[in-house]
């Protein structure tokens, strides 16, 4: 089972994070590591991962990005004087971002606007947010209104003037157009085409649209059709009729379910995510079929801003990197958790423009983009009967990185890892956690909206982050062992 759940007896151990239960080796053939890890308290379950040399999918430097709804171009936002924002998507490296949400098809292109008007997108908010892309090194998905095209508040002419002025002011930044956003609800009461809407209907909208856009600028980068759901009757049919000649990249949204609902609970959140597994085979093998890759454009773990003191909390934090990696195992080339303001589950909040810090998630995301980029290898876990994931990334340097997930409440796993026959073989290798205590508090807790850590650092609301160093550990030929704590993830990470 690749990166899976495969049963072992849960036995209790106590051993040294140079030698594990499971080791064949003795470690005292090789250097002691210089600054150990600590040595757990509690009970203490074995475990093993074996990393194989095949390839599993592959995981991008732009792989962790963030969405942000199209009305936030009205605030001072992005921009390149908002410092704090851009320190903190430096953390995730340089990623991708999505302009986009259900506000995308309530905002017109407005070539004579002042700016910063609700209702409205003129050039000067499209000139701020290709300033705060120069300044982070990022690129971006932009969303067009498509709408609107119901009562004629847009049209293919004005969308065709805006797809050319954002094609010159984001120059090599614009990787993608999204004509429309979650096109498939416009059928329902009270929207665009309520009760009268098929998919039919949209691939014939969407391609005039399209062709005025091309018209206009050919070269435009075209990406679709941002659906919510109904990947089966909606996305891939959609895919087919348009054929990749008129797009490039297939998106499709994605989330855990409603944030209102009695199942939108932290045990969910954490529990196996069979639909996500089923939603990505879809999208796999349809884009294949199409011949274009796909991304989840938009996702966070439960919609409508997501659930309180569930997608708020620690545990979005390590459901966070499930949700990165195995959308990577799934083929995707990316994932951009939406976010803003003070919704349940963004990853930075806000104050409708200045910064007020990072939530729980975006640490859980931060871990993510630190494992680098590179192939993801197929691997297998035995943990016993502990909610505990891995996933190992050959990085393109040459070197490689595990990242361990123990969403377990009490137990530490105790894990030897057989890392594949390689000419090269590892000889160092380093342990930073992820962890959360809150104050007073002697140990972590799922529930608990703040006092998230990697390697015992916060990240402060301007990206500035000072982690202790990395605890070394001590790898012996093909082997090495390390502890994951209850409610921990560990990125390791060897040459």
């Amino acid at each position: 089972m690749l990166c899976g759940f495969a049963a072992v007896a849960t036995t209790s151990v106590l051993s040294g994070c140079g030698v594990s239960a499971f080791s064949n080796v003795a470690s005292s053939s090789a250097k002691p590591a210089s600054n150990p890890q600590p040595l757990p308290t509690g009970a203490i379950t074995a475990g093993s991962m074996t990393i194989a040399a095949t390839t599993a999918g592959s995981f991008s430097k732009d792989f962790v990005g963030l969405a942000y709804e199209k009305q936030t171009l009205h605030l001072p936002l992005f921009t390149a004087a908002n410092s704090d924002l851009i320190g903190l998507f430096g953390r995730l490296g340089q990623s991708l971002l999505r302009i986009g949400g259900n506000s995308v098809d309530e905002n017109v292109w407005t070539p004579n606007g002042t700016g910063q008007t609700p209702g409205q997108i003129v050039p000067s908010d499209v000139d701020a947010l290709a300033a705060f892309l120069k300044a982070t090194g990022w690129t971006c998905i932009y969303g067009i209104n498509l709408g609107g095209s119901a009562t004629g508040a847009t049209t293919p002419a004005l969308a065709a003037a805006e797809v050319a002025y954002v094609t010159q002011a984001l120059g090599s930044s614009l990787v993608g157009i999204e004509i429309g956003n979650e096109c498939e609800n416009y059928r329902d009461a009270g929207s665009f085409y309520q009760f009268n809407w098929t998919v039919e209907m949209f691939e014939t909208l969407w391609t005039e649209y399209r062709d005025a856009i091309v018209a206009q600028t050919p070269n435009a980068p075209l990406a679709g059709p941002a659906a919510g759901s109904n990947v089966a009757g909606w996305t891939i049919p959609w895919g087919e009729s348009v054929t990749k000649s008129q797009f490039s990249l297939l998106t499709q949204h994605y989330y855990r379910g409603p944030g209102d609902v009695a199942t939108a609970t932290i045990e969910n959140l954490i529990s196996t995510d069979t639909a996500l597994t089923s939603e990505l085979a879809l999208l796999k093998d349809g884009a294949e079929s199409i011949g274009v890759p796909f991304r989840i454009a938009e996702c966070n773990s439960y919609w409508d801003g997501g659930a309180a003191n569930v997608s708020n909390t620690y545990a979005s934090s390590l459901w966070a990197i499930d949700m990165v990696f195995q959308c990577a195992l799934g083929g995707v080339t990316g994932v951009n958790f939406q976010g803003g303001d003070h919704s349940h589950y963004t990853p930075i909040e806000d104050n409708f423009g200045p910064i007020i810090g990072p939530r729980p998630i975006f640490y859980g995301l931060v871990m993510a983009a630190m494992a680098g980029e590179g192939t993801l290898l197929s691997s297998e876990l035995n943990a016993g009967s502990l909610n505990v994931t891995g996933y190992a990334v050959q990085n393109t340097a040459g070197s490689m990185s595990l990242l361990l997930v123990n969403k377990d409440a009490t137990q530490t796993l105790d894990l030897s890892i057989a890392l594949p026959a390689s000419d090269q073989a590892m000889t160092s290798a380093t342990l930073q956690q992820m962890t959360q205590l809150s104050t007073g508090a002697s140990s972590a807790s799922l529930s608990a909206t703040s006092g998230v850590t990697i390697q015992g650092g916060s990240i402060a609301a301007n990206g500035a982050f000072a982690p202790q160093a990395a605890y070394s550990l001590t790898v012996t030929g093909e082997q090495l062992s390390c502890y994951v704590p209850a409610l921990s993830a560990v990125l390791i990470q060897l040459t």
